[in-house]
């Protein structure tokens, strides 16, 4: 068996614009922080009310949700119908530990880009987020 080194791993990147949504502030810093070495700019927020608004000031400033699944006040599918009401066209990745409420093909039928199981790994996030932005780029 080929083990590749460390440095030789692909990790993609990219410029697009991202709007990171937990409760967890931990979990934002974390992800706000793999982002941005990725060279994504990143906005964070650790409640849905004011992802919301900020969202709603400027729908087109975000390329990309990334929401966690349960918050307290608005779940992450809740907040992804009311993006999508302004932006339908808006790319989504959302994160959960565990969901009855939502599994890969219920987020399918949402639109929902990928469902990423937390605890994920730095590769497994940059892969994620670039390959739910590369399907929007296709789509136009």
């Amino acid at each position: 068996m080929d083990i590749e080194p460390a440095s030789s791993i692909q990790v993609p990147s990219g410029s697009e614009r991202i709007l990171v949504v937990d409760d967890e502030e931990s979990v934002v810093t974390v992800e706000k922080k793999i982002l941005e070495s990725l060279d994504y700019q990143v906005t964070s927020f650790t409640d849905c009310a004011g992802a919301r608004d900020a969202f709603l000031a400027a729908p087109q400033r975000f390329d990309l949700l990334l929401t966690d699944m349960y918050m307290p006040g608005m779940t992450g599918k809740e907040l992804v119908a009311v993006l999508r009401a302004i932006r339908p066209d808006l790319p989504v990745l959302m994160c959960t530990g565990f969901s009855e409420e939502m599994d890969k093909e219920k987020a399918r039928e949402l639109g929902i880009g990928r469902l990423l199981m937390k605890p994920m790994t730095f590769i497994d996030l940059a892969r994620a987020v670039r390959e739910v932005l590369d399907k929007k780029e296709e789509q136009e």
